[in-house]
């Protein structure tokens, strides 16, 4: 049978039988490359791996191409983010002193709205705490310190670094009503530098959503802190990881790591 007739008995044109899809030599390139981003950031879903094609390589490859390649080839993050379960709302609240100030606020430049809390680590059959200060705007980590106990003064210390580091002070620093925040000591060391607080009422931590959101995104990424033999390995760790936070791995809001975010907002600002 000749291939006019093969056509016709088909019902396509002749020249189809001629046509060549392209998707399966272009897919398994396409793989490799997601594959190769996966193995440095294990927590990449399809949406961020688009944005790394078009921030690092500079390649604008269709996200819905990527979701299809993962599907196609049954790739998935190794590093799966779980969610957050926020206490019912509705809860009985106490009346704070310090108003949540920043509630219907939106920062609209870096070092505007700085926020801190600190998490609780079960390290080898004790409690350790982590405690961090971050830019509400670029995302960005400032400041962070592993300690035996929550106090004061791990508060103020974090918050000196965080000066010290930015090399300026926010307008406003927000927070919970926890005792180490509300304390006269740490009251006092705001207003000498001129800052104003801001508290999330009681019961509501999703008044810090930014915080409370890092730390879900820590504790998926960085691993059990059971795994590190010592207290100075651990640091080590969560030094790294957050170097990584703040330098490479992409956000999804910023749709780029926070630190090219600053950078970034940096150089329009001059």
């Amino acid at each position: 049978m000749s291939k006019m007739m093969l056509a016709k008995s088909l019902g396509v044109s002749r020249q189809s039988l001629y046509y060549k899809p392209k998707h399966p030599t272009r897919d398994p390139e396409l793989r490799d490359e997601i594959l190769k981003i996966l193995e440095e950031h294990p927590s990449y879903g399809h949406k961020r791996i688009h944005d790394h094609f078009n921030l690092y390589k500079h390649r604008r490859v269709n996200r819905k191409r990527i979701l299809r390649i993962m599907q196609k080839y049954h790739i998935r993050p190794r590093i799966l983010r779980g969610r957050r379960k926020w206490p019912r709302k509705g809860a009985d609240i106490a009346l704070e002193t310090i108003p949540n100030r920043i509630k219907d606020f939106c920062p609209l430049q870096p070092d505007c709205v700085w926020v801190g809390d600190f998490t609780e680590l079960r390290f080898h059959g004790r409690k350790i705490y982590f405690a961090t200060v971050m830019d509400a705007y670029t995302r960005e980590v400032l400041a962070w310190q592993i300690a035996l106990h929550h106090t004061t003064r791990l508060v103020i210390d974090i918050l000196d670094e965080a000066v010290r580091k930015r090399g300026t002070c926010p307008a406003y620093f927000h927070s919970d009503q926890g005792s180490e925040y509300t304390a006269n000591e740490c009251i006092r060391w705001l207003v000498k530098h001129h800052i104003t607080p801001s508290m999330s009422p009681k019961g509501k931590p999703w008044n810090n959503g930014k915080q409370e959101s890092f730390y879900l995104t820590f504790k998926t990424e960085c691993g059990t802190p059971q795994q590190v033999p010592t207290i100075e390995a651990l640091i080590e760790v969560v030094g790294k990881y957050i170097n990584y936070y703040n330098t490479k791995r992409i956000h999804s809001k910023l749709k780029m790591p926070p630190r090219t975010f600053y950078e970034r907002t940096k150089r329009k600002r001059v």
